[in-house]
């Protein structure tokens, strides 16, 4: 092979690779946030003064998402599950939870910052809070949901 043919051989490869590399990076943009520049909207799904901070893709979309909930003081989420399976890691507070089909606060685990529980799709589950706020990160491949076992537990039904 000519040096000239190999010249435009190299050259063609390598912008080749720019391209590929560079329609690899289109769409996947960097995302950080620090805990003060989260924006938090309600949760009304969750229950009552929860907050949640969507970081990353649209919960009703089957895409990856993270997110991160806010559950006051003394919250209780009824029996649940979940189409998805999510990932769970406590950032602040405690986390009490258990599976189950009925709420039994005495089963319930505590869960401290840096701990992970990992969830099947469908597992029916519940969770509380204490005496301070806690902080989840949930991550996982949406549509995102909650379903609740008994619909009298669901916030969504309660009349305000």
């Amino acid at each position: 092979m000519s040096a000239h043919k190999a010249v435009a051989v190299s050259l063609a490869l390598l912008g080749a690779a720019f391209l590929a590399s560079a329609a690899l990076a289109e769409g996947t943009g960097l995302i950080a946030a620090t805990p003060a520049e989260l924006k938090w909207t309600p949760a009304p799904s969750v229950g009552p003064g929860v907050m949640i901070s969507v970081i990353e893709g649209d919960l009703k979309k089957p895409e990856p998402f993270t997110m991160r909930l806010m559950l006051p003081a003394n919250t209780k989420v009824g029996v649940h599950t979940h189409p998805v399976t999510e990932r769970v890691t406590v950032i602040s507070g405690t986390f009490y939870f258990a599976t189950g089909d009925s709420f039994d606060a005495a089963k319930a685990k505590a869960y401290h910052p840096g701990d992970t529980l990992i969830i099947p799709v469908g597992t029916p589950m519940y969770a509380a809070t204490q005496k301070q706020e806690t902080v989840l990160q949930l991550h996982g491949t949406g549509p995102w949901g909650i379903t609740y076992l008994n619909p009298a537990d669901d916030p969504r039904n309660s009349k305000q």
